[in-house]
């Protein structure tokens, strides 16, 4: 969940300062898992976090870091995007500065430049600067992946539009940190994809999953015993199979041959095959086990060639290795034992998924690597006699490998979730920028301009939050310059505004409709907030807060989103379910109020300070407000066209799922709430007979004991009467919570 503008750091000072205890315990967490862990990459990836964590820290001491404000690093204004570790804490640098970049290297190259951000960004104001400058925004082939890189594309759009006082403006307010930042875009092959697809993957991204599949130890280690090993083992079986099965009386040599007879070279040929075999081919140890045939046939084997004589209990185990081994598989040569490992062959011939995952990478390469895929089945195709140099023609893709290629889909979101790629709201809000950003940018009529905004609006999206003292304001969009430059140049018709206003149902709709047991993700919360704010309606969402950094109140949209469900569900299930005297609350005019209504309901007056104490209150607060429901299915007109009671069985059944692995655990219990206080509210807004409907069919259908109480108590309100249990809580003391 995001740090934001309700809460403070555990460990806060009461100044308002932040205590290093918590970036202490991250860099130590980082540490532990570079040094030890298995995976080289998890390791990589965690000396990178240490790294930060060692700046954050280092900054903290020195000073130059105010952890807590807008502006953390003192000498990067707001507009520049942060480089934020988990928490919020930035690391006193920003996202778009560190070495120069490939492109901006070519760049400089193709300019006859010397390599430099401030020469590269001078260069751009020239006139053949310009030009490619324009080049780019009619052809639309460049990526923006940190906003900083649509800010020269701004200048040379605005020079282009006549308004050059505001593109000099906006180079007065880059031009400080020219040297330091990257404000030119990524070339691209190809334009972006059509504006109403989405995709959670690029190909770029799907190619990159698929070269992680490095070759499977265990499996290479099975083909390795059957193309290797297997074949060593018959060989070894037979030359024992020619002396006799074992050795003859001590003093004689096997089948009365002389040591160096034809049996005793063959046998020596196959020791040094053996040792050529064994430094060629690592992965399958078993031909090292002493307990194994293939390691008993061989030790004997070694003994005799050299002449030694074998001890009783060594000729036993080779006998019964050579019995074993002729029971189990036949004689080598046999019709049995062909037929075998002629079978073992093919399944050893059948190509590695990493041999597949190199096919389907080099299918990849003749995709833009920066946008979605409109076909992927396409590339799940057999492999063709084309392709066949590396594979078998025909061999079929397994599906392990589908799923990357799948997730890089690009279709509009509702085919999306149709086909099963949207598992979660938290991937409906990772996709959610891409959708506001069209949106955004139809507000602009010039073509170049509108497919200017919505690159950046999908960069922004991108912006980690940071962590805010004080109830300050995560930094907007509209915030930063070169947005600023050209927003006299959006339209702000009606039609603007129900464009944002379509756009801020169809979201809504599809994260209640499709996960209606499931918190809208703050990420999300921000869209819709933003599209909200462009419709020209006020609608306060409120975001989940973290509770071990809440700092014990909320902000004035809290109480907003709490009237608003007053007013919306005064007298309903819900009410009466979570004993709320939603007339008082509706009568509030404080903040300060409603946050001590939830501190009180949450039994919390006078008690220390602890996550758990936070996560009841804030808990409260969600409970209050119902978490932004009330707030889309009221001002926002949010009506499913499935019907409130469907939204109420499909929430009924995620509860079930979390409480089905019973309520011990804080994340089943909290999940298993949120759901069943969707599901109430659900309920709430049924009609009065539809509502009595859906009541008699859950209550009915079978559920987990952790949910009897709970279910007991529907039956309760179904007959009018209250409900008689604690009603079902996330964070809970054990009592019932009242107004």
């Amino acid at each position: 969940m995001d740090r934001n503008a309700e809460q403070q750091p555990s460990g806060a000072l009461a100044t308002g300062a932040v205590s290093t205890d918590y970036a202490h315990g991250q860099l130590a967490r980082a540490f532990v898992a570079a040094a030890a862990h298995p995976d080289p990459a998890t390791r990589a990836r965690a000396e990178q976090r240490a790294a930060g964590w060692r700046e954050v820290l280092a900054g903290l001491r020195a000073g130059t870091l105010a952890i807590g404000s807008r502006t953390p690093a003192a000498d990067l204004p707001a507009w520049v995007t942060p480089e934020v570790l988990h928490g919020g804490f930035a690391t006193g640098r920003a996202r778009a500065e560190g070495p120069l970049q490939p492109h901006e290297a070519d760049a400089c190259r193709r300019a006859g430049i010397p390599e430099g951000r401030a020469e590269l960004f001078a260069h751009s104001l020239t006139e053949p600067g310009l030009a490619h400058l324009w080049h780019l925004l009619d052809t639309g082939r460049y990526r923006i992946t940190v906003p900083e890189e649509a800010a020269l594309l701004t200048v040379a759009w605005l020079v282009r539009a006549g308004e050059q006082q505001a593109a000099l403006d906006l180079v007065d307010v880059l031009r400080p940190f020219a040297a330091r930042l990257r404000f030119t875009p990524q070339p691209a092959d190809a334009p972006s994809a059509a504006p109403d697809t989405v995709h959670r993957r690029t190909a770029g991204e799907a190619s990159a999953a698929l070269a992680r599949r490095t070759p499977n130890r265990a499996v290479e280690a099975q083909r390795e015993a059957l193309t290797v090993w297997a074949p060593f083992a018959d060989d070894l079986l037979t030359h024992w199979l020619a002396a006799g099965g074992s050795p003859v009386p001590d003093g004689q040599t096997p089948d009365g041959q002389t040591p160096d007879g034809p049996w005793h070279r063959r046998g020596a040929e196959l020791l040094l095959r053996y040792r050529t075999l064994a430094a060629a081919h690592p992965l399958c140890g078993k031909h090292r086990n002493p307990r194994e045939n293939l390691a008993v046939l061989r030790t004997a084997l070694e003994l005799t060639v050299t002449g030694r004589q074998l001890d009783p209990r060594t000729r036993g185990r080779l006998r019964h290795a050579v019995d074993a081994m002729v029971r189990r598989r036949g004689l080598p040569g046999s019709a049995e034992h062909t037929t075998l490992r002629r079978a073992q062959a093919r399944q050893a011939a059948q190509p590695s998924h990493h041999a597949v995952a190199r096919l389907l990478i080099a299918r990849l390469a003749d995709h833009p690597r920066h946008d979605g895929l409109a076909d992927p089945q396409a590339l799940l195709t057999p492999v063709t006699e084309a392709e066949s140099t590396a594979l078998p023609a025909g061999t079929t893709v397994p599906p392990a490998l589908h799923k990357p290629v799948l997730a890089a889909t690009s279709a509009p979101v509702e085919t999306l979730i149709a086909r099963g790629l949207v598992p979660s709201a938290e991937v409906l809000a990772e996709l959610a920028p891409q959708l506001a950003a069209v949106t955004e940018a139809s507000a602009h009529p010039d073509p170049a301009l509108r497919a200017l905004t919505a690159a950046g609006h999908k960069a922004f999206a991108g912006r980690r939050s940071l962590l805010l003292l004080h109830y300050a304001r995560q930094v907007r969009a509209d915030e930063l310059p070169w947005n600023l430059a050209v927003r006299p140049h959006r339209t702000t018709d009606a039609i603007t505004r129900d464009a944002h206003l379509a756009t801020l149902h169809r979201l809504g709709a599809l994260a209640v409709a499709t996960f209606p047991g499931t918190l809208l993700p703050n990420p999300l919360l921000g869209e819709l907030s933003a599209l909200a704010r462009e419709a020209g309606i006020d609608l306060p969402f409120v975001e989940e807060l973290a509770a071990d950094i809440f700092m014990g109140g909320f902000s004035p949209k809290y109480l907003q989103a709490a009237r608003i469900a007053a007013e919306l569900l005064e007298g309903s299930l819900y009410e009466r379910y979570f004993g709320i005297d939603y007339a008082s609350v509706y009568a509030m005019d404080d903040t300060w109020q409603f946050s001590a209504l939830c501190t009180r309901r949450a039994g919390r007056t006078g008690a220390p300070w602890s996550v758990t104490g936070n996560g009841a209150v804030i808990e409260q607060a969600q409970i209050l407000t119902t978490h932004n429901l009330a707030t889309l299915a009221g001002p926002g007109a949010l009506t499913p066209p499935e019907g409130w009671d469907v939204l109420a069985e499909r929430a009924f059944t995620t509860a079930c799922g979390f409480a089905s692995r019973g309520l011990t655990t804080r994340t089943a219990r909290r999940s298993a709430a949120f759901a069943w206080r969707q599901m109430l509210f659900h309920l709430s807004l049924c009609p009065p007979r539809t509502r009595a409907a859906a009541l008699d069919a859950l209550t009915a259908r079978p559920h987990p004991a952790a949910l009897a109480d709970a279910v007991a108590d529907l039956t309760h309100l179904a007959l009018g009467a209250p409900p008689v249990h604690t009603p079902l809580l996330g964070w809970t003391s054990g009592e019932r919570s009242g107004a």
